[in-house]
């Protein structure tokens, strides 16, 4: 720790006693042995655009082009034109009796595509090239930042030239460093890397178990939410594309927006489940509602109209702030689980100030680790408190909770206390009721003896009246069973007009059971194999064959078949057909049914022609009209 705090000191004083003055001539670096590290900065470091991307090492290496390399106004060049290539060079001076191997290192390992050229002893250039758009595991040393050792024999002056081209904003920060301080500062890193990312997976297994166990929604969202810190951070560190997707280099490109757009909008859920918005304020759950909306349309439209759109970090102030907005809300509204989460989200807000400050390319900020990882350290200031903040939130579900099971006891305390008075007015009460009911059970239960008697005579003329009843019964059914009988005569007999006639079969069903009765009166045999077993059909008085699945309706093979009239009627056009031996005609069967004549025609034909074939070929067994339903007239 203590070499991290002298790290930090000394970039922090190099940063601020650079000054950025614009020199004619570019300062060479002295490289000395007693210097851990140097962050080229402003004149230190020059550019050249590059627009068209055609320019080479002999021609940016030739004096011609010395004059327009231009020194760097900030403390660190950037591609402010993406769809350029930008040549910088660095000018060394080295010792060939330096005891130390020396190294260049690119902090921004974003970059796409980095050439760079070492020169050397007779000042020719060997070309290296590097960047994001390769795999990993291309690098000849495996580490997150882009590293070029430097020879260790030259002795002067040398030129170092270097090509960029990013799709994204490229921050060329160059460092200087011995290989015995980039071991010792790489290992320190990498170790605070893993108790940062450590600290997100404990409190996100923290987190899991106290889910399964109390089942509060905000637990689950502030995982997902530390899970999309987490995949940002080691997206923006490299971490990501070094050990989780090392030849993934396009998805390496869209990962930080993806992982940011995870932790902006499980914010705002966490928000609206920690600060119980619908319930306690509905009006700002529209707010976070609307930010989710506006931080997913970006979303969209970044991955499918711009894609450079995912390196404009700053719309994540809009989720951010829409949550941070509602905790002070809360708070100032007496809401107390939201303390500590304004808390944390104000460490949160001061990394994002302090991020967009750099990404504006303000020249008072010092640069440096601390500003470097100061998201970072927000990000674990924000889990701790956020952490406290769900902690609290129960303490103070607990304390409100007691509250009320306090209140409740004395309520319960009261209502016992009203019981108890109650109970002993009720059984004052119930005493006198008690006395009257003794008085009057045994008036009723003179009367009930009196009653005996009663029913006992009521019980002999009942007996007396049912079977008087049951001689009526028996001559009640023999009178129906005739007047069943006259009725079937007279319509089998003589002409009986439609509304009796519809009496005897007033609807389809009585009809199809009456022609069923009919057509199978002696035994089913199906028509297409002759087999007798059968079950029901899917129409009404159907039989479905057993062995060989024929539905036969109960009209087919009748003269009912394909008939498109009611069935009742059809029934009684065929009885006043019969009745009339074919005599009558179409326009009065027309007026009688209320059928159009060319129709009563039609089936009055059918009719006669099955009259015709019933006398031709059986004769005459029966002399009823129903004698004739079973006939099958062909349609002509």
């Amino acid at each position: 720790m203590k070499m991290w705090a002298r790290r930090l000191s000394v970039v922090f004083i190099l940063t601020i006693g650079i000054s950025p003055i614009e020199l004619f001539a570019q300062r060479p670096v002295t490289i000395i042995d007693s210097v851990q590290q140097f962050i080229f900065s402003f004149g230190e470091i020059e550019f050249l655009e590059d627009p068209a991307g055609t320019l080479s090492i002999d021609q940016v290496s030739s004096a011609q082009f010395n004059s327009n390399f231009k020194p760097s106004t900030t403390f660190s060049p950037i591609n402010y034109n993406r769809d350029s290539y930008y040549w910088y060079r660095l000018k060394l001076r080295q010792q060939s009796t330096s005891q130390k191997r020396w190294q260049l290192e690119f902090f921004d390992q974003t970059i796409d595509r980095i050439d760079f050229f070492t020169p050397d002893a007779e000042h020719r250039y060997h070309q290296q090239t590097f960047g994001d758009n390769f795999a990993f595991g291309t690098r000849f040393l495996k580490h997150k930042n882009f590293v070029v050792h430097l020879p260790s024999t030259f002795d002067g002056e040398y030129t170092y030239y270097f090509k960029v081209k990013s799709r994204q904003r490229a921050d060329i920060l160059v460092v200087l460093r011995p290989l015995e301080y980039f071991f010792n500062y790489a290992l320190e890193e990498y170790f605070f890397f893993g108790i940062f990312y450590g600290m997100i997976l404990v409190f996100c297994f923290y987190n899991l178990l106290m889910f399964l166990a109390v089942r509060e929604r905000h637990y689950l969202y502030y995982i997902l939410y530390l899970v999309g810190i987490g995949l940002y951070e080691m997206s923006a560190d490299g971490i990501a594309f070094q050990f989780l997707w090392p030849n993934a280099m396009e998805w390496n490109q869209y990962a930080p927006g993806f992982s940011l757009y995870i932790a902006s909008t499980f914010s705002l859920f966490f928000a609206a489940s920690l600060l119980n918005l619908r319930k306690q304020f509905p009006h700002l759950l529209w707010i976070l509602a609307s930010a989710f909306i506006i931080r997913t349309t970006y979303l969209i439209v970044s991955f499918y109209l711009s894609d450079t759109w995912f390196n404009y970090r700053f719309i994540e102030i809009i989720p951010f702030g829409a949550a941070f907005f509602a905790g002070i809300y809360a708070l100032t509204k007496g809401y107390e689980p939201a303390r500590l989460m304004v808390v944390g989200y104000s460490f949160l807000f001061l990394g994002i100030v302090i991020k967009v400050i750099q990404y504006l390319d303000f020249n008072w900020l010092p640069l440096g680790e601390l500003t470097h990882y100061s998201l970072g350290f927000s990000f674990i200031m924000e889990m701790m408190f956020l952490s406290f903040a769900i902690s609290d939130k129960i303490k103070v579900l607990r304390r409100d909770k007691e509250k009320a099971q306090e209140l409740t006891i004395e309520q319960l305390k009261e209502n016992q206390k009203l019981k108890d008075s109650l109970n002993e007015e009720l059984e004052e009460k119930v005493n006198m009721k008690t006395k009257e009911l003794v008085e009057k059970s045994s008036f009723i239960e003179a009367q009930n003896k009196q009653l005996a008697d009663a029913y006992r005579q009521l019980e002999a003329q009942s007996d007396e009246i049912a079977a008087m009843n049951e001689l009526l019964a028996r001559d009640n059914i023999q009178l129906k069973h005739d007047k069943e009988l006259v009725t079937e005569a007279r319509i089998l007999s003589k002409e009986v007009d439609f509304e009796e006639f519809s009496a005897m079969y007033p609807d389809d069903i009585s009809c199809l059971k009456f022609l069923a009765d009919i057509k199978w009166k002696n035994q089913f045999a199906c028509t297409k194999c002759n087999h007798t077993n059968y079950t029901d059909g899917k129409s009404p008085y159907s039989r479905r064959c057993t062995r060989c699945g024929y539905d036969e309706s109960v009209t087919a093979y009748t003269l009912l078949q394909n008939s498109r009239l009611p069935i009742n009627k059809a029934f009684y056009m065929i009885f006043l057909v019969y009745s009339s031996n074919g005599t009558i005609s179409s326009h009065k069967l027309s007026k009688i049914l209320n059928i159009r004549q060319s129709t009563c025609w039609s089936y009055s034909t059918k009719i006669k022609k099955a009259m015709k074939d019933h006398r031709h070929h059986r004769g005459t067994t029966h002399p009823g009209w129903d004698s004739i339903l079973l006939e099958e007239v062909e349609e002509s």
